[in-house]
């Protein structure tokens, strides 16, 4: 195995540049130079200084809020790539924006998506590298090769170091069964469940609690907090049920609207999040921040030797 003939460079977009320079300096090497604007209308500006003809590019743009425009960045910076004649682009999305809009529940519906999956191949992707889907059935709406990473390995070994007795890994719902139970592995602890019901978007009630909480470590484990109803509702629920302590862990701190109100009100003893996305400015020391720039520069580096991705796995 060996280098790619185009030489490896690295852009970052406007919607988490924290990350973006983490990663680059991760590698050992500079971002690229791309200045970002808007004309006086609002229109997203694009001007790439360096030449990238011939050359390796990685776009780090997360599709975080603000959503839409971060995705229209995304779109328009793959779009200037793709008429500059590098040798391959693939974006770099830590976080995933539509996601949850991945199929029909009811008549007349978007499957937006998968709207999404093919605006990033037509405006120019070669290649994606994403983590934590909020539904992994989004990697075949791509025609075009797409690396899924999981944080599960860092949140597993931060909760290892902190040496947890008498831990329980519980699933929010039962679409994260297969999350939980793998952090749950790592961690050699059992895993129990909430049973749900959202009567509307954006509002839950838990029915039953699912699995020997009972004086015992917490550890509830989810893709995505968003409004924060569902892990509020979960963690008063455990401790109803009798938990000890409760740690909430995700990987994209989305908290909108009433979000961050919500986990500041409920029993939670500490939130451990990654850097995804740009944590909010008005969150309190509950939060615990973890970096996914050494997973993301690693896999950006086996990409671009072809080397293997599913190592990072293990």
């Amino acid at each position: 195995m060996g280098y790619r003939e185009g030489e490896l460079k690295i852009f970052s977009g406007s919607a988490n540049p924290a990350l973006a320079q983490a990663i680059a300096q991760q590698i050992g090497m500079q971002l690229g130079d791309m200045p970002i604007g808007r004309f006086s209308n609002g229109e997203v500006r694009v001007m790439i200084r360096d030449n990238v003809r011939g050359c390796d590019v990685f776009v780090i743009q997360p599709t975080c809020d603000p959503v839409n425009e971060s995705m229209m960045e995304l779109l328009v910076m793959l779009d200037a790539f793709r008429r500059a004649s590098p040798q391959r682009v693939t974006a770099v999305i830590p976080f995933y924006g539509y996601a949850r809009q991945d199929r029909k529940t009811s008549g007349r519906e978007p499957i937006t998506a998968k709207l999404v999956a093919n605006l990033l191949t037509t405006a120019g992707a070669d290649r994606i590298l994403t983590m934590d889907l909020h539904a992994p059935q989004i990697q075949g709406f791509f025609d075009i090769p797409l690396d899924h990473l999981q944080s599960v390995p860092i949140l597993a070994k931060y909760f290892r170091d902190l040496g947890l007795r008498d831990g329980i890994v519980v699933a929010p719902d039962a679409g994260g069964g297969n999350r939980a139970r793998d952090l749950a592995e790592r961690l050699d602890m059992p895993i129990g469940f909430i049973d749900k019901r959202r009567p509307e978007p954006g509002v839950s009630e838990v029915t039953h609690v699912i699995g020997k909480v009972r004086d015992r470590s917490c550890i509830i484990v989810d893709d995505m907090i968003d409004t924060g109803g569902t892990i509020a509702a979960a963690s008063v629920a455990l401790l109803e049920h009798g938990a000890r302590e409760i740690y909430v862990a995700c990987t994209h701190p989305v908290l909108s609207g009433p979000g961050m109100a919500r986990l500041q009100a409920a029993p939670i003893r500490e939130v451990v999040v990654t850097d995804s996305i740009p944590l909010r400015a008005d969150a309190g020391e509950r939060f615990r921040v973890l970096s996914v720039a050494p997973l993301l520069g690693e896999a950006i580096t086996r990409i671009h030797e072809d080397e293997s991705v599913s190592l990072l796995f293990q």
